[in-house]
């Protein structure tokens, strides 16, 4: 199977779905969400296999998920933000067209709220997201290929600045 053409990864906010989409149609390929994965296989929302099952057990999932989506996906790939915390994840990824879509807090709150379920974010969200991302920023850095800041721009911009960092122009669809 062909690998996905381009992965991306990033902390909540940063635009992945909607980039990833806008993505995969300037691509002309699939689109997959491997958080939308997840949901579908266990038939609940992310937040509710935290709560129920923990977030250990959600971890496997995302491990499984990503993992499945790598093998099977020739598109446009988004991972939920923490799939990079494994280290058979970023393995996985080593050598993949990965793109980190790297955003600050202020615009992370103003895009999605950190009032949002999201079971990591539940208390004290503007600290929490700092903390998250002060573990993660180096972990996206180092399966990036390419970093693209988000603040202040439109997804189109985003979208635009993957596909020149990624040198993707020349795939496109007419």
């Amino acid at each position: 199977m062909t690998p996905p053409a381009v992965v991306i990864v990033g902390p909540p906010g940063a635009g992945k779905s909607t980039v990833g989409a806008l993505i995969a149609d300037r691509l002309g390929t699939g689109y997959r969400d491997t958080d939308a994965d997840i949901e579908r296989s266990a038939g609940k929302p992310i937040s509710e296999i935290f709560i129920d099952e923990g977030e250990p057990h959600f971890r496997e999932l995302e491990r499984q998920a990503v993992r499945a989506a790598v093998a099977g996906h020739a598109g446009v790939l988004s991972l939920g933000g923490g799939a990079v915390m494994d280290e058979g994840t970023r393995a996985l990824l080593a050598g993949l067209p990965v793109v980190f879509l790297d955003v600050s807090l202020a615009d992370a709150v103003r895009r999605v709220g950190l009032d949002a379920p999201r079971p990591l974010l539940a208390v004290n969200p503007r600290q929490r997201w700092r903390e998250l991302m002060e573990a993660r920023r180096p972990l996206y850095t180092e399966v990036a290929r390419a970093v693209v800041t988000t603040d202040g721009r439109t997804p189109e911009d985003v979208a635009e600045a993957v596909l020149d960092a990624l040198e993707l122009r020349d795939v496109l669809k007419d």
